[in-house]
């Protein structure tokens, strides 16, 4: 294209691939740089998914150049300082995968914030350093670009970093170590200096609208990272050298979408990675790129960290914040094996009694576990109603499943015991129980007096069991009748027999 002669697209060399939103999704054509990968391409079409399969592809340079112009015809109108040049930086920015504004703004959305990321493990030098100057610049840059979008009206504005632990990971650093987290907050101090500097140069030109702060929280003095802290003491100074600010927040991290996945980034903001490989698309697992930057301890640095990691930095970063990290993605609890049943089929031995309730005959039977342990119980009537002995018989499979599963037995005796429900009344054939309130009451405390420790439970009162408190109304005897204490008397007439 005859507009992008003479910048730095025009030595980028593209390749068409097929990229989805989602795994569901249909594919749509893509065209990217040729170095980067396919999770690029993924990512784009994310990025714009009110968009159709159509016979162009979706261009990287097309998509981004859209929000960059703007960006660059906003700050000239503005007058913002080095506006000329700030859509080549802009599209340098983004070739290095160093920083691109948030999805809003290459969807041409006005609703949110106007947001930038910086994809932090960009701006690794080797050996072990970290371009201080160069993230500098690009917060700058990111600050000017957010304001010409917004065409000077917005407030606030939110410059937030990614993949932290990447980061870390390329520098040699464990994710729980004091070293790691000084160097987070010597960035996080270094993105914050930067910003109100920034912030500082627009209010300058276009008024402030709130005050320089006076009181920052202070950088590391020193940190792993060779200049870094010196760099961030820096940019504070700087910041506080403003004459005033142009927004009332600035440096905010934010939940990840797809800008992160364009850039390379493999964590949002401070959180820890998941670990040093990722799941392909056949079923594999591959090294990640922090895996891959991490060598030969990439499973040390790399390895799953517990929320208390990722609490302790967010303790150390969050000062430097003009808003509240964002929650951490909720994690679900490790899962759990269901208890097995005990095999109560293998029980060696069991017990059976056999008594009267009320005139009512009752055998109950017990299969015991090797141990001597409770696993199955039974209770049979000879003479009641076909559907009180299922019930009953339903009830004590309910009792036996719980037994299998781990339910103690204790907590049955503590819910049937004294219970009524059918025959009440005196117990003829067990020595130690003398009366009962129901058949699971004498049931479940006689399996208390064989199977349970502790002090044998009270028989209960000839009033509570009374023989109406156990017995359903549809049980109750109808007799005695009211009937007459003698026959009708006969009427006492003549009839005439011809």
């Amino acid at each position: 294209m005859q507009r992008l002669a003479g910048t730095v697209w025009s030595d980028v060399t593209l390749r068409r691939t097929r990229g989805q939103a989602d795994p569901d999704a249909t594919p749509r054509a893509v065209a990217l740089p040729a170095a980067w990968e396919d999770g690029a391409a993924d990512a784009l079409a994310a990025l714009m998914p009110g968009a159709g399969p159509g016979t162009r592809p979706l261009s990287l340079v097309s998509l981004a150049e859209a929000w960059i112009r703007r960006a660059a015809a906003g700050a000239a109108a503005l007058g913002l300082p080095e506006a000329s040049s700030l859509a080549e930086a802009l599209r340098a920015l983004l070739l290095a995968r160093r920083g691109a504004p948030g999805a809003s703004v290459w969807r041409d959305s006005t609703g949110d914030e106007p947001r930038f990321v910086l994809n932090l493990p960009a701006f690794l030098e080797a050996p072990a350093g970290f371009d201080s100057a160069g993230y500098a610049r690009a917060v700058r840059l990111a600050v000017l670009a957010l304001e010409g979008l917004s065409a000077g009206r917005a407030r606030r504005l939110r410059v937030g970093f990614a993949d932290l632990a990447g980061l870390l990971a390329g520098l040699g650093l464990d994710y729980e170590s004091r070293e790691a987290r000084e160097v987070a907050q010597a960035i996080a101090a270094l993105t914050r200096g930067a910003a109100e500097a920034a912030s500082g140069e627009c209010a300058a030109m276009l008024g402030e609208r709130a005050p320089v702060t006076l009181f920052a929280p202070p950088p590391p003095a020193a940190c792993a990272v060779p200049g870094l802290a010196e760099a961030a003491r820096e940019a504070l100074d700087a910041a506080a050298a403003a004459p005033g600010l142009r927004h009332e927040s600035l440096f905010a991290l934010s939940p990840a979408d797809a800008v992160e996945a364009l850039l390379g980034a493999e964590s949002a903001g401070l959180a820890p990675t998941a670990g040093p490989s990722r799941l392909t698309a056949t079923g594999g697992e591959e090294p990640t790129a922090a895996a891959r930057r991490a060598g030969a301890r990439a499973g040390a640095l790399l390895a799953p960290r517990g929320p208390e990691a990722r609490a302790a930095m967010q303790a150390a970063v969050e000062p430097f914040l003009h808003a509240g990290a964002p929650a951490p993605v909720a994690v679900s609890e490790r899962p759990r094996p269901v208890p097995m049943p005990a095999p109560t089929r293998a029980a060696a031995r069991g017990q059976v009694w056999k008594v009267s309730i009320a005139g009512h005959r009752v055998t109950l039977r017990t299969a015991e576990h090797p141990d001597g342990t409770l696993s199955e119980v039974s209770l049979t009537l000879a003479k009641d109603s076909a559907a009180f002995r299922g019930v009953l018989d339903a009830l004590c499979q309910s009792v036996s499943l719980g037994l299998a599963r781990g339910v103690p037995l204790a907590e049955f005796v503590q819910a049937h015991a004294y219970t009524r429900f059918g025959p009440a009344g005196v117990v003829e054939g067990d020595s130690r129980i003398a009366r009962a309130t129901s058949i699971l009451d004498w049931g479940f405390r006689r399996l208390a007096l064989e199977y349970l420790e502790g002090p044998a439970l009270a028989d209960p009162t000839e009033e509570e069991c009374g023989a109406e408190l156990g017995v359903a109304a549809g049980e109750q005897p109808l007799l005695p009748l009211e009937a007459p204490a003698g026959p009708k008397a006969r009427r006492r007439s003549l009839r005439l027999v011809g």
